[in-house]
């Protein structure tokens, strides 16, 4: 059986050179390949694909053009030591996690300057990794799959000053955004914490303030059959189809799918030390967590009017 589509990008199964990091363990889905993105996050040379390894492209990485239609801007609010690992909580998700993108993998708003020694990384949907070329593209620019054991290679053996940035929310925050309505699904999202633990990797929250404002959305009631549908399809595919809509391409008044020019402010917190602990418990699994919402709770509060919100606007974690 020849090589099947997850193992076709890699140079290793197809021309029998030696690759670093390659896994010698047979692909998952049965074909002839000994070396497979499934068994291994990386399993390609640095000159190829190799996020971990590889040369940075974040500064030209294809894509960075498209988000010019809207104003774009980081800020620091404390320095970021090049001899940590740090987990990055990104909020929120929005529809397209416009911020995160422009933030951490594009370098259109300077991250490298402001955080010198840092090397960002961007998690997605591990799906994404299993389309030929589409694989390639998002790898050029820094994006891993968002699973335990690509997170865990970047924090235990890629050395230090690597920040991994999460959106927490995932899929099932986005059928919750629309303008003027801030909600965070956080409750339980315990696991980047664990992980957190488990590595000693620093927890920075973040949060970009207009995410939710560059585009409208169609939002289904609670227990109607078009919600029903979103989360069913969710829980199949891995995200949620959102009924949504820009602006057009002609004019800032027709409806499309670029996004309205609204600015994007994007907050980088204080980091909250994080011991490593091995096998944590429960209760401190917890207590971390619980430290991660209070610093993500005063960042909010302490920048929401200087970027477009209002006093008595809250942020409010489900």
């Amino acid at each position: 059986m020849p090589p099947c589509a997850r193992c076709w990008p890699c140079p290793g199964p197809r021309s029998g050179m030696s690759v670093p990091g390659c896994s010698s363990s047979p692909c998952s889905s049965g074909c002839s390949a000994s070396c497979c993105w499934a068994p291994s996050p990386w399993c390609c040379s640095s000159t190829w694909c190799s996020p971990a390894s590889g040369p940075s492209l974040l500064s030209t990485w294809p894509g960075s053009s498209l988000t010019g239609t809207h104003r774009r801007k980081l800020v620091k609010t404390h320095d970021l030591s090049p001899g940590h690992n740090y987990i990055i909580g990104s909020h929120p998700h929005g529809i397209l996690c416009v911020g995160a993108f422009c933030n951490f993998i594009t370098g259109s708003t300077g991250f490298s300057e402001l955080f010198p020694g840092i090397q960002p990384f961007l998690t997605t949907l591990a799906g994404n990794f299993r389309l030929p070329l589409f694989r390639e593209y998002l790898m050029s620019g820094g994006l891993c799959p968002v699973t335990r054991r690509a997170i865990s290679y970047l924090l235990s053996k890629n050395g230090t000053g690597n920040a991994v940035a999460i959106v927490i929310g995932g899929a099932a925050e986005s059928l919750s955004c629309s303008p003027g309505v801030t909600t965070l699904i956080l409750k339980n999202r315990k696991g980047f914490v664990r992980m957190a633990l488990q590595h000693g990797a620093f927890l920075v929250p973040s949060f970009s303030f207009g995410e939710n404002e560059l585009f409208r959305q169609v939002v289904f009631e609670e227990g109607s059959w078009m919600r029903a549908v979103q989360q069913r399809f969710q829980k199949m595919m891995g995200f949620a189809p959102c009924v949504f809509y820009g602006r057009g391409l002609t004019s800032v008044h027709s409806r499309g799918f670029l996004p309205y020019a609204r600015p994007i402010t994007t907050v980088v917190g204080e980091p909250v030390m994080v011991p490593k602990i091995e096998e944590p418990s429960s209760e401190v699994v917890d207590l971390y967590h619980g430290m991660y919402v209070r610093s993500l709770l005063k960042l909010f509060n302490d920048n929401k009017t200087k970027y477009g919100l209002s006093e008595g606007d809250k942020l409010c974690i489900v």
